[in-house]
């Protein structure tokens, strides 16, 4: 881990230095290389604009493709820039919008959950413990990622700003360890995966498709009686965003079963359709349908089981 680790900041570290000028041209070069040459994930980013906008036109669809690898390529070296970006050049060009929203709840001494997702530079919103009170910890719910090298590169840009990462298995822990300390929080989940089969407790209709969504946000936020906003994050330009706080619910506990996730998919949908390009496309979002899922599993007690004899789950490796 520690040599692949010392490798990848050798080879980032400096890259990270250059100005933004030349991180973009390099994005100009990734773009071409990933979507001419490599056609990296391009029939299934195809596939998924073409059933999530039906209305469009073929030539509507290839443009916003053609965008979303442009973005895509900005994002990733951007999201490199963590590593050496200044403070004053983050608070520049990663604009948090509403904060104020948030003081009155801190100063009652209760702590946030925020809903995002994989949209603009989900990256970025690292940066929000540049602009709210250094009394309030500020932190995000993350998946590690299976190689460690990378995993702690990972970790070391998230972080760099002020900003904790929580491994997904830790975050019942962690938060009740916040709470227990008396410390004020600000957590994001960043909630827009597909679940695995056993995960999946609800379906949404979004962006046209039955889609099974993660629940395990809704659960800790009702929990904890967190108060919910959504984070509504609007690109302005190259290398320039906005993020506005939307409140959801200041008694999540109040309402019904879902209800969080329904109102959370119903605002990203909204971002979503306002400029389709900046949302994470390459990714098979919607392989699992509710028929199979019916065939296959069932809710018993409320957790997910298989229906399967035991040999044949042995077998298959789809699950």
């Amino acid at each position: 881990m520690k040599f692949s680790y010392y490798l990848l900041m050798a080879v980032c570290y400096p890259v990270s230095l250059l100005p933004f000028w030349v991180h973009y041209l390099f994005s100009d070069m990734l773009y071409f290389l990933i979507y001419h040459v490599g056609r990296y994930r391009v029939k299934v980013v195809r596939k998924n604009l073409a059933s999530a906008f039906p209305e469009k036109s073929e030539m509507e669809l290839k443009a916003i493709e053609r965008d979303f690898y442009q973005w895509f390529c900005d994002y990733i070296v951007e999201s490199m820039k963590l590593l050496t970006i200044s403070k004053r050049n983050i608070r520049k060009r990663m604009v948090f919008k509403g904060t104020e929203l948030l003081d009155p709840f801190f100063d009652n001494g209760q702590s946030i959950g925020v809903y995002l997702g994989h949209y603009c530079n989900w990256e970025w919103v690292t940066s929000l413990s540049l602009w709210i009170s250094p009394k309030v910890q500020c932190a995000q719910i993350y998946h590690p990622i299976e190689n460690k090298g990378v995993d702690q590169l990972f970790l070391r840009l998230r972080q760099r700003l002020g900003a904790e990462c929580i491994p997904m298995a830790d975050t019942l822990r962690k938060i009740l360890e916040l709470r227990q300390s008396g410390q004020i929080s600000i957590i994001g989940y960043i909630s827009d995966q597909k679940p695995n089969w056993f995960n999946i407790h609800h379906w949404v209709d979004f962006l046209h498709h039955d889609t099974p969504v993660l629940t395990g946000a809704e659960r800790i936020m009702r929990k904890f009686n967190h108060v919910v906003f959504y984070l509504d994050v609007q690109r302005v330009r190259r290398g320039y965003y906005e993020a506005t706080f939307k409140l959801i619910s200041q008694e999540p506990q109040q309402l019904e079963e879902f209800k969080l996730t329904d109102i959370y998919y119903q605002l990203l949908e909204e971002s979503i359709r306002r400029t389709p390009a900046y949302w994470l496309w390459s990714h098979n979002r919607w392989s699992r349908t509710r028929e199979e899922f019916d065939r296959r599993f069932e809710v018993v007690n409320g957790k997910v089981v298989s229906k399967l004899t035991e040999f044949t789950f042995i077998g298959d490796t789809s699950i």
